[in-house]
């Protein structure tokens, strides 16, 4: 048996699409495009690639796309005041941080300053709360792309599955773990403790969903997969000049039924998860939702 691919930018093209219809009825109606601003703390070459990446999705769907720099050696004030600054702007309906943040910023407190209403992360706690009771218009982008990719299963009946998580972090495993719940999914979340106790293997082999955010290449052993498990691979590690996923591919798609490349999978769903929170913000301002 060899898996079928989930791939991502596939999916991502058709979001798009849509988004793009979307923006074309929201600027006939209101006379004016959704409007994104990106906050960058100093010059950091990753978040520049994908500065230009945002960038240039914004604007092929009509959406109105600014950046704000800030000094490397801003204080956290500085940044807050930016912020309070777009959360008052009525022109601006979507913000986002780039991370990283230099070391005087803690990255985890800024999320809670930006207006809920503008949080196109979902990262405010108002937002992660909604999630809580399903009522969430906005979704970590992440955790948003992951269900977006099970979603596209026509065969997958997700009542009653037993999934695994491997990472509970905040972007991701976290968010997820209440969105599979809301679907009725068994959900088990792994961490850096059940790996310590040497419990990995065991919980992954009876996953029949297993996704896994670590960051860690090769973590996830081909041979631990179950069969006909459907594998969505968040990590992205570049080793030896390639990118590679925290799943050892090649072993773990002679076992899946679907699995997602990596690059390809999950990664070129997360800036139109992103463009589609801007949208729903954007509703969520003009009071579309009762």
């Amino acid at each position: 048996m060899s898996a079928r691919l989930l791939e991502g930018k596939l999916l991502a093209a058709d979001i798009k699409a849509g988004i793009k219809s979307g923006v074309e009825s929201l600027r006939a109606r209101y006379n004016v495009s959704p409007k994104l601003v990106s906050i960058q703390v100093g010059e950091n070459p990753a978040s520049a690639v994908y500065i230009r990446s945002q960038k240039k999705n914004a604007e092929g769907l009509g959406i109105e796309y600014r950046l704000e720099r800030l000094d490397e050696g801003s204080p956290r004030q500085a940044l807050i005041e930016a912020i309070d600054k777009l959360n008052k702007d009525r022109t601006v309906n979507g913000i986002m941080v780039q991370m990283p943040l230099p070391p005087q910023i803690e990255a985890g407190f800024i999320s809670r300053y930006i207006s809920p209403l503008k949080d196109i992360e979902a990262m405010h706690p108002q937002n992660m709360g909604e999630i809580v009771f399903g009522n969430a218009k906005v979704l970590p982008c992440t955790a948003a792309a992951c269900m977006e990719l099970l979603n596209s299963i026509d065969s997958l009946d997700l009542y009653g599955k037993e999934a695994v998580i491997v990472g509970h972090s905040e972007i991701v495993g976290k968010p997820l773990a209440l969105l599979l719940l809301n679907k009725f999914v068994t959900t088990t979340v792994c961490h850096i403790a059940t790996g310590e106790r040497g419990s990995l293997p065991e919980f992954v082999k009876k996953a029949e969903i297993l996704i896994v955010a670590v960051g860690r290449a090769g973590l996830i052993k081909g041979e631990w997969i179950k069969e006909g498990a459907i594998v969505i691979d968040v990590g992205i590690n570049r080793v030896d000049g390639r990118l590679i996923g925290d799943v050892e591919f090649e072993k773990a798609q002679e076992r899946a039924s679907y699995i997602t490349p990596v690059p390809g999978g999950v990664g070129p769903l997360t800036v139109a998860m992103l463009m589609k929170n801007l949208v729903e913000a954007f509703k969520l301002q003009q009071q579309l939702y009762t």
